[in-house]
């Protein structure tokens, strides 16, 4: 150690010493010794044993194992393998220190208390550790007075969700609105304003306490498993959330007809109802891509037919044709299942025979009432259930269904006595929706290699993005409160891995018809990920059943969803490759404005647009805070308004308010019926001109939208942009990027249109080539190009 690492080394221990005389800590732990074990570090104490383990610079992971208890290396969650992460360990008589070039770890003897620093600065630390109450197994940390806290899954409760003890069992809330404390999906992850997340490890219902008591606790409380979490630390929002991704998978990319207009209700009742409202979409020519089959095709009643899973053939006659000529119309069929099969269905004898049930302690398939009917459940921990299970979705894909709504996976009712194998009902309830996930994923991998699955659910776990999983937000009530909670509950589940939760668009539960609400909702449905109206029938869901004014707004939102499918199937692209979400809270942009880590009500979609729904009814303005780093342009008016400013905005009924940031790259197409028509050849590249913006970049990925693993394969193209002005010079550059396996590009003619536009350019070359642009009373400048091999230069003068 030379004299300067000796210096740093000192400093540190120096800060970390007086640290801890500012918070609690373990005075009962003893340290007994300290040792390396490959690639990570063991502290053996007088109650049990740490393990430390870097995974990468920026990702360290902690076990604890109490005395007596065995290592269990079973995660759910965590896929990444520990990589060689070079650290040096050091220890004298007060403490002992795992240094590195990302996370650091202070281990002091007495006190003992464990200390967690990213680059210097400490980001939290251990309070008591490791404790046990009569209850609960828990682990528990310092926290600092300003933090702001995130995460545990969705609720609705305000972004910053410190001082509320948060219930850690998947449950759904019935016609919820502006609050909930506990929804279909929960997570044990936390989030800091510190840059920072944790994510506790294990599979079994507990709590996430964040800091209720108000004494600047943390702390994770479960019945029983593991005691290990994972830190992940980053220089920024986009590096912590893309390490928490790397560490748990990152979401496969989406068939492209996941990105446009579903039709969808609560229920279609027969086969003749279903064409009928699909005719009525092409009629009207609203764009539609799928259409969803709620619980009436295997049964004709809300209750005693669930477990069915076969189509009823007197209102579905002929579900073959039906799905055959959906398809050839660009449409895609996807069926609502669930996990109970009820003693009244007529699977029932079958699947007890075939044992595919969850059981009692006796071994006896476990029975039970809840709203559906008396019922058993499919024990997806099981291997002959999976398959079972499985058969019958093979069996429907070979009739042509495209897609998969797995519904009630919390499980809904799930009593604690029930035994799966694997465990109680307990400690699998949380990850029962995962590995059903899991099952559908893997099938397809296994039965369909080509295919890409869609997979609705609205319960999972930890690590549920990677086997495709696409959650909901549950059944919100149709109200102003259910609308408001839902930008919060996308942009904290898109912080937590599941960057495509999204809402029933124009709310779920209830018969109340609101027309402004319906259509706001749809409006805002645009920039959220998963556009699908769906509703209780007694209110119809989709746009052609309302009234001519109001359909007329809603097809004017479904027709900007689909001028948007290259930009939106980008930033997909951006997801499965860097775990970025689609949407983005705006301290994305400004992580050191604290006042941003509680907006939800406007948002970053991308990284060009910003977006500020609107959720209250009658009102005709709305102040919005424009983020700092740029300026941002009215995308329908064009109007500026400078970043790092409020300014109150007018609404409008034709859309809600919706900016452009200065110098971005929107990649757009025209308007088509289904995705099945897009062509990369009528994409229009789409820039937006800031005279104080020298410098940009943006990106188009395109491949056949279908086939899985493009990515990995190497068959796509990726084409990046870049802006840059020199004194009078302008020259805009069109780089492409072939995969390696991909031969023949798709994108050759395309139009560059510059919006904002306050001059008008003396020449315009094109690779080398003068050309004629259109210049409009709109300030749009319209160029033309031919993307000619690896690069095409554009310079404007």
């Amino acid at each position: 150690m030379n004299f300067y690492t000796g210096l740093i080394k000192y400093s540190f221990c120096l800060a970390f010493l007086f640290s801890i005389t500012l918070y609690g800590q373990n005075p009962e732990r003893e340290f007994l010794e300290v040792r390396q074990v490959e690639n990570s570090v063991e502290v053996k104490t007088g109650d049990g044993k740490y393990i430390f383990t870097p995974y990468t610079p920026e990702i360290i992971e902690t076990s604890f194992l109490p005395s007596g208890e065995e290592i269990s290396t079973g995660s759910h969650a965590v896929v990444l393998q520990p990589q060689q992460v070079p650290f040096e360990l050091t220890e004298d008589s007060l403490s002992v220190l795992i240094d590195s070039e990302g996370i650091d770890v202070v281990i002091q003897k007495s006190p003992f208390q464990v200390s967690y620093f990213f680059k210097g600065e400490k980001i939290i630390s251990e309070k008591t550790g490791y404790s046990r109450t009569e209850d609960h197994e828990k682990l528990d940390f310092n926290l600092t007075e300003p933090e702001m806290l995130f995460g545990g899954g969705a609720r609705a409760l305000g972004m910053n969700r410190r001082g509320h003890r948060l219930k850690l069992y998947n449950q759904a809330h019935y016609g919820y609105g502006s609050k909930s404390e506990l929804l279909n999906y929960t997570l044990p992850v936390v989030l800091s304003s510190k840059k920072y997340a944790l994510h506790f490890d294990n599979a079994p219902i507990g709590y996430l306490d964040l800091d209720s008591g108000r004494d600047n606790t943390l702390a994770y409380e479960t019945i029983n498993g593991r005691k290990v979490y994972q830190l992940v630390a980053g220089d920024s929002w986009e590096a912590v959330v893309g390490n928490y991704t790397l560490l748990t998978g990152r979401q496969p990319l989406p068939p492209r007809w996941t990105l446009g207009n579903f039709s969808s209700r609560f229920g279609y009742h027969s086969q003749k109802e279903v064409e009928q409202t699909i005719e009525k979409f092409k009629n009207e020519k609203i764009p539609v891509d799928a259409v969803i089959l709620d619980l009436f095709w295997f049964g004709h009643d809300i209750k005693g037919t669930m477990g069915n899973l076969a189509f009823v053939r007197d209102s579905f006659p002929q579900p073959e044709k039906m799905i055959s000529e959906l398809a050839e119309k660009g449409v895609k069929t996807i069926l609502v299942t669930e996990p109970f099969v009820l003693t009244t269905s007529n699977r029932w004898e079958e699947a007890v025979s075939e044992n595919v049930l969850a059981t009692d302690t006796l071994g006896n398939p476990f029975t039970y009432d809840f709203y559906f009917g008396n019922t058993g459940l499919i024990d997806i921990f099981d291997h002959t259930a999976r398959k079972w299970f499985w058969d019958i979705y093979e069996g429907l894909a070979e009739m042509g269904v495209a897609g998969w709504w797995g519904d009630l996976g919390e499980p809904e009712v799930h009593p604690e006595e029930l035994q799966h194998h694997g465990g109680t009902a307990d400690e699998v309830h949380n990850i029962y929706g995962h590995y059903w996930a899991k099952m559908l994923y893997e099938g397809y991998q296994e039965n369909y290699p080509l295919k890409r699955p869609f997979i609705l659910m609205r319960a999972g776990a930890a690590g549920s993005q990677r086997y495709g999983l696409i959650p909901w937000s549950g059944d919100v009530s149709r109200s102003w409160g259910g609308l408001k909670a839902q930008s919060e509950i996308s942009l904290q589940m898109g912080l937590q891995g599941l960057a495509y939760m999204h809402s029933d668009l124009g709310g779920f539960a209830g018969d109340h018809y609101d027309d402004e609400l319906y259509v706001r909702w749809l409006q805002y449905g645009v920039f959220q990920p998963v556009f699908r109206p769906h509703a209780q029938e007694a209110v119809p869901s989709e746009p052609v059943f309302r009234t001519p004014e109001v359909m007329e707004l809603a097809k004017k939102a479904i027709e900007l969803r689909y001028r948007l499918l290259p930009y939106n199937y980008t930033l997909s692209f951006k997801n499965s490759v860097e775990g970025l979400p689609l949407m983005r809270p705006l301290f994305f942009e400004e992580p050191d404005n604290y006042r941003l880590y509680a907006v939800s009500n406007t948002y970053l979609w991308g990284d060009a647009f910003l977006v500020s729904p609107v959720v209250r009814p009658n009102i005709s303005e709305k102040e919005i805070y424009f983020p700092g780093k740029s300026n941002w342009f009215d995308f329908y008016s064009g109007e500026k308004y400078p970043g790092g400013e409020s300014a109150t905005v007018q609404l409008k009924k034709e859309h809600i308010p919706t900016f452009i940031r200065g110098g971005a790259f929107v990649p757009m197409s025209e308007i088509v019926q289904t995705t099945e028509d897009f062509s990369a050849e009528k994409i229009e590249i789409h820039y937006f001109f800031d005279e104080e913006v020298k410098e940009s970049s943006g990106s188009l990925f395109q491949d056949d939208g279908i086939t899985a693993n493009t990515i990995e394969k190497g068959n796509f193209e990726l084409l990046l942009f870049r802006s840059k002005r020199e004194g009078e010079k302008w020259l805009i550059e069109m780089e492409r990027q072939p995969g390696k396996a991909k031969k023949d590009p798709e994108i050759q003619e395309t139009e560059l249109i510059i919006h904002n536009l306050n001059f008008l350019p003396k020449k315009i070359e094109v690779n080398g080539s003068k050309v004629k642009p259109e210049f409009n009373e709109k300030k749009q400048l319209t160029v033309p190009v031919r993307v000619k091999g690896d690069k095409t230069t554009i310079i404007i003068n």
